[in-house]
């Protein structure tokens, strides 16, 4: 990806649905929320043993200062519901559980704690009515953003305690003259809680659309989008790892664009750096059949393509769909020895498991039958084996690059 693609992918992603806080896409939001999670995991720990501290610790304030069977049902709450929970969701944020269970069970933990809460604001006498005010906004803030929850879940969980608080003022089970105030803090808490939520959840959405594009900008090569060398060879060892426990084949396809300087000396470099784009996109379609496979720019006029489960067939296949795509172009060359519109040759290797299983191995053969195919007119593929001998012609260069 480009860098000018990059932005304009920052710019597309960020067509966020901007009242739900989303991704349209779908596969960039996942990535969005398992970064966003990881990240905020420490800092939910720290904020559900804050909780945990805070239930003890107004329930011993609540025996200092009130005294009294009314004390009985709070306790209950506290007890039987609000601290079992945190203990819970503590549970949860291990390692192990987090991104598992932590998300979904939150999100039914949250609205129950809030229960507990307005239970015991329930319970209370007129004369707590700052006791009160000052715990349900607590609440209202600390499922803001205390727990980790998104913007969306933190609203419809707050929404649904202010909804159960006012059913239940009409219901006549919290004395009339606690009722207006208490409304008016629980509804001024989720107006200033539900912006600063929001502005924060955006505020990480653009960062991580930020990061994203710099670690694109990083990786890819900015000519053609495909990956860069540094990015290749990153990639190409997680690659060769997992053939390499699964027991697959890897073929290795090494493109070279036939007459290249030729091509820039007769219609100038820009044309020639649309022409390498053209090819690169073409590669990237016909070459790669699995999600693993990999397509970079190798160097200059070079691009090579490193396809896992790739046995000789599959690997000649791939060849001959590379060849295809290049040719549909239709790129005239005037300038070409071989043919007059584009062409490109391509050495062909594959290196079963076992044995001599590397990546700089399954490359230098790559390049033999690179070296091959051009020997014998260039336009098409050649194929070089591990049981193959290095062609006589070749053997002189070879032995000076080995010395």
């Amino acid at each position: 990806m480009r860098t000018s693609e990059a932005d304009a992918t920052a710019t597309e992603g960020l067509h966020l649905e901007r009242l739900r806080l989303r991704f349209r896409d779908a596969t960039l939001e996942q990535q969005f929320l398992l970064s966003h999670r990881a990240a905020a995991r420490l800092m939910v720990r720290v904020s559900l043993v804050v909780a945990l501290s805070s239930v003890l610790g107004f329930a011993i304030i609540d025996h200092l200062l009130l005294l009294g069977a009314h004390l009985t049902k709070p306790d209950l709450w506290r007890f039987a519901l609000q601290l079992p929970l945190v203990v819970l969701m503590l549970a949860l944020t291990d390692r192990r559980l987090y991104q598992r269970w932590y998300p979904s069970a939150v999100q039914v933990v949250a609205p129950l704690f809030g229960i507990g809460t307005l239970l015991m604001a329930a319970e209370a006498a007129p004369a707590q009515l700052p006791v009160v005010a000052a715990r349900l906004l607590l609440t209202a803030f600390y499922i803001y953003f205390m727990i980790g929850l998104s913007f969306g879940a933190a609203l419809r969980t707050n929404l649904l305690l202010l909804a159960v608080y006012a059913g239940a003022a009409l219901l006549g089970l919290i004395p009339q003259s606690m009722v207006l105030y208490s409304l008016l803090v629980l509804g001024s808490a989720n107006v200033i809680g539900a912006a600063g939520c929001y502005a924060l959840e955006y505020a990480s959405r653009l960062a991580f659309l930020e990061r994203r594009r710099l670690a694109e900008a990083a990786m890819h090569d900015g000519l053609t989008g495909l990956l860069n060398r540094a990015a290749l060879e990153e990639q190409a060892r997680h690659l060769w790892q997992h053939a390499r426990e699964d027991g697959l084949p890897v073929a290795v396809l090494l493109i070279d664009i036939d007459h290249f300087k030729a091509f820039n000396d007769c219609y100038g470099h820009q044309a020639g750096d649309r022409c390498l784009q053209a090819v690169a996109g073409a590669i990237s379609q016909a070459a790669p059949r699995r999600p693993l496979d990999i397509v970079a720019r190798y160097g200059g006029e070079e691009i090579i393509a490193i396809l896992v489960g790739g046995g000789r067939d599959q690997a000649v296949l791939a060849a001959e769909r590379v060849l295809r795509a290049v040719a549909d172009l239709g790129i005239a060359h005037a300038g070409s020895a071989t043919r007059p519109q584009l062409s490109v040759s391509v050495g062909v290797s594959s290196v079963e498991p076992g044995g001599e299983y590397s990546h700089d191995r399954a490359v230098r053969r790559a390049d033999i039958a690179l070296y091959v195919r051009k020997a014998r007119g260039r336009d098409g593929w050649s194929f070089h084996g591990e049981s193959d001998e290095i062609p006589e012609v070749l053997l002189p260069q070879f032995l000076k690059t080995a010395s």
